[in-house]
């Protein structure tokens, strides 16, 4: 009986128009989550799959010994392509000429991701069996020859290498590359017993097979054996791309803010509109039991018509928007099934939660309401309704976004957002008491609005105020990102590195730079050496700390050493001083916490075997991601003086400078006279890989950009449905003026200046809690620079007045447009 009355009921105000509301907060909520997921998802898996590019593969294990047939059996059953690789140092020689090489030995199929750039184009093949392709350096370095030898055979030198995907960034690295074929090298004899030689093992796959891959291989992996992606350290762009992943996922979150606030305002008016219906039903004899019964059911068939909505319109936002996205992003297919259960338990959580509290009150409602229609039942449980709303909100943060510390920020931002907006909102919406008493103006009017009904609007000024926040976070974290990013790889970033620059080439380089106006970074002088104590504690290797030695954990390599009289570029001085004295040293700070150091500590390296001590006088920011020389250690000049060196450093240059200062040379023929003149200076060519960057982070600005527009959507739709929460009121209030004869002018205009009041109170309060959100996202979430943002305390207010005004008017025109019969007859 109960179900067929539900479902009648549903019919009747479906029809009517007057499920409306909560059915289109729900879809809201369905489509913001599905839609934002799937287009979130399909932006993830393109950056990440375009960055593969950069390791030649999706993931990579490095080994020093061979790996375990166990785990590419295991990638096999999975369905994942592996193919196997070594990587080691050797002599070659080609007549009286030798060079030092790095070996890469690649298997068939090499490599996965991105392609092999000739001198004479892109290939997809590999050498030839007792052939090698070469690096353009070392040609230069051994005479341009056609064979060379190394170990027991001689390899035929088939084709000159431009790039290779897997390169990777390391301009201390200053070996050639030599690629060859992994089955050429047991006829090298140069792989012993004991040799050092690095087994590289790349995968490629779908992302779920591929996350189930590391679930079960990574316990399998020993303390040697190394996991890689393209998040990993090793990457260039694994810092833009772990932030451009956080920002959509913070996106989505907001978006799901976003969707609960509608569906609890909806809710909201969603019950209030029933509270006669309830009572008269309980005047006619019915029983709570009979009640709950016919408003459950009349919930979940709101509920399943949103969700069903909401699932067709996040396909349909994704499909819209797939059509106006580049190629090589709206290939990426990711599978539908997360977003769609997303969606799914959106609904029901968010209708659920979201409307336990006012289904409560619905259910409390008095019989004697028929009478006295002021009583509403039950007037607390109000902490209740903040619980059970902040639960769903992280419930459903969790579920989309697995992060704990993401989504409790934007919990206890949205907590903070609604105490402090309830309060303000409240407190300054009453300071217009006194003046509203009085109505003889649209201004004084409005005023009049606003105290009346008070209570409302301060919880409308909650979702105008939410709406905007998020807004005002999703634009600037954007913006700074953007920024970043910018200023990282900017127009004139470094494409060229010059290393092992004697130092009696020094001058003549700076030179030759000179002359070509070539803009070039400062020349850094580089010396090796070996951090052995720290407060005169000798430091032990990571390997010792595995293998139960007790001591201070340092760094187990050589490190790269410089030394400069003033701060380099792209560092900042974030604690202490920079080196005041002889004996002081300035350390990168993410190293320093590593090694656990504080200021006034006392370091000692050895350099060809003599030792001195150094004292730290300051932690530094470095932006690696830059292209420039960048240093963990950088001393006073006097420190170094004792100790030889070689220099490097970096320069922009293309054809088009050249032509613009009047130069007939090309790029490469600037660099093929630098070369010659130095052939001792090592040229490294990074341009592709600055190029590939670019590209990947055009494809970043983008999916931000996309993002944002739909936050913009979802926001809009929260403000179209608070302005609604309103409307039954006001239209007894309109009724109430014109029976005391208020001209349609006056209504218009007090209405007009009421919702702009309310947007300008909102944009101000909203300036305030965005600059304390985004304060808490720089520092804890996206590492970015904090500073205010004080054109917005001016724009915010007045944009805020003009959207809202403009919303509250649309929304309006027709109770306006009404006469004093037809509004008392609506009423």
């Amino acid at each position: 009986m109960e179900l067929q009355l539900a479902w009648r009921l549903f019919k009747r105000e479906l029809m009517q128009g007057q499920l409306v509301l909560i059915v289109l907060a729900i879809t809201l909520a369905v489509l913001s989550v599905s839609g934002l997921a799937r287009v979130s998802e399909r932006l993830q898996v393109a950056i990440n799959g375009e960055a593969a590019n950069f390791i030649a593969a999706d993931r990579i294990i490095d080994s020093p010994v061979p790996l375990s047939e166990q785990v590419l059996n295991m990638a096999e059953s999975l369905n994942i392509q592996h193919v196997t690789n070594m990587k080691f140092n050797s002599m070659v020689y080609s007549g009286d000429n030798f060079q030092l090489v790095t070996i890469k030995a690649v298997g068939d199929g090499y490599p996965l991701r991105g392609e092999i750039e000739l001198s004479s184009g892109v290939t997809q093949g590999l050498p030839k069996t007792g052939e090698a392709w070469y690096e353009n350096r070392l040609g230069g370095l051994l005479g341009y020859p056609t064979t060379l030898e190394l170990g027991n055979t001689e390899l035929n030198l088939s084709a000159e290498i431009s790039r290779l995907p897997d390169a990777g960034f390391n301009p201390f690295a200053s070996s050639p590359v030599l690629l060859m074929r992994l089955d050429d090298v047991e006829a090298t004899g140069i792989i012993q017993p004991g040799s050092r030689v690095s087994y590289v093992y790349q995968f490629a796959g779908e992302a779920a097979a591929l996350t189930q891959f590391e679930t079960q291989a990574k316990p399998l992996l020993n303390n040697s054996q190394r996991w890689t992606d393209v998040q990993s350290g090793d990457s260039p762009i694994a810092s833009a791309i772990k932030r451009a992943e956080r920002f959509l996922l913070l996106a989505s979150l907001l978006g799901i803010a976003l969707a609960c606030a509608a569906i609890g305002i909806a809710a909201q008016r969603y019950c209030q509109r029933h509270y006669d219906v309830v009572a008269m039903l309980k005047t006619f004899g019915a029983s709570a039991k009979q009640i709950r019964m016919l408003f459950g059911a009349h919930l979940l068939l709101v509920t399943v018509v949103g969700i069903v909505l909401g699932l067709i319109g996040g396909v349909m936002l994704d499909l819209a928007i797939n059509q106006f996205l580049p190629a090589e992003i709206a290939a990426y297919s990711p599978p539908y099934s997360r977003p769609l259960l997303l969606g799914v338990s959106t609904g029901l959580i968010s209708a659920f939660m979201f409307s336990a509290y006012p289904l409560m009150r619905l259910l409390a409602i008095p019989p004697l309401r028929v009478l006295q229609r002021q009583l509403e039942g039950l007037q607390f449980g109000m902490w209740l309704h903040l619980l059970l709303s902040l639960g769903a909100m992280a419930l459903l943060g969790y579920l989309y976004s697995k992060s704990i510390a993401l989504t409790m920020t934007v919990v206890l931002a949205v907590l903070l957002l609604g105490v402090l907006l309830s309060v303000l909102g409240f407190v300054m919406i009453r300071l217009g008491h006194s003046v509203g008493m009085k109505t003889t103006n649209p201004f004084q009017l409005a005023l009049a609005g606003l105290r009346r009904r008070a209570r409302q609007n301060a919880v409308q000024l909650v979702g105008f105020s939410s709406a905007l926040v998020l807004l005002l976070t999703i634009l600037a974290l954007r913006q700074d990102l953007l920024n970043e990013w910018q200023k990282q790889l900017p127009e004139n970033a470094p494409n060229y590195f010059l290393v092992n620059i004697a130092p009696e080439d020094t001058k003549p380089l700076d030179d030759f730079l000179t002359t070509h106006n070539i803009n070039a970074t400062d020349i850094y002088p580089v010396i090796r050496g070996r951090l052995t104590h720290i407060n005169d504690e000798e430091l032990i290797s990571r390997q010792e700390e595995k293998d139960g030695v007790e001591g201070r954990v340092g760094i187990s390599r050589e490190l790269n050493l410089t030394y400069r009289e003033t701060l380099p570029p792209n560092n900042e001085i974030i604690e202490g001083t920079f080196n005041q004295a002889d004996d002081e040293v300035s350390v990168e700070a993410e190293v320093a916490e590593r090694l656990g150091l504080s200021l006034g500590d006392t370091m000692t390296y050895t350099i060809d075997n003599q030792e001195f001590s150094v004292k730290v006088a300051s932690f530094r920011q470095v932006q690696w991601e830059t292209l420039q020389p960048n240093f963990f250690m950088i001393f006073r000049p006097k420190a170094l003086e004792p100790f030889s060196y070689t220099s490097m450093a970096s320069f922009h240059l293309n054809d088009e400078d050249l032509q613009a200062n009047g130069s007939d040379l090309t790029a490469n023929g600037v660099v093929l006279q630098l070369i010659q003149q130095f052939p001792t200076i090592s040229v490294i060519d990074v341009g592709a890989m600055v190029g590939q960057l670019r590209q990947i982070i055009e494809q970043v600005s983008l999916s931000l950009s996309l993002v944002l527009a739909l936050v913009l959507l979802a926001s809009a739709l929260v403000l179209i449905a608070q302005t609604e929460a309103g409307m039954a009121t006001r239209q007894r209030e309109l009724a109430v003026l014109r029976t005391f004869g208020a001209s349609g002018w006056l209504l218009r205009s007090a209405t007009g200046l009421e919702f702009a009041l309310l947007g300008a109170i909102a944009g101000i309060l909203a300036v305030i809690v965005a600059e304390f959100t985004l304060y808490m996202l720089k520092t804890q979430v996206f590492e970015l620079v904090v500073y205010m943002h004080w054109p917005w305390w001016a724009i915010a207010p007045l944009s805020g007045a003009a959207v809202v005004a403009t919303l509250g008017m649309w929304r309006c025109r027709q109770l306006l447009n009404r006469s004093c019969s037809d509004l008392l007859k609506a009423g």
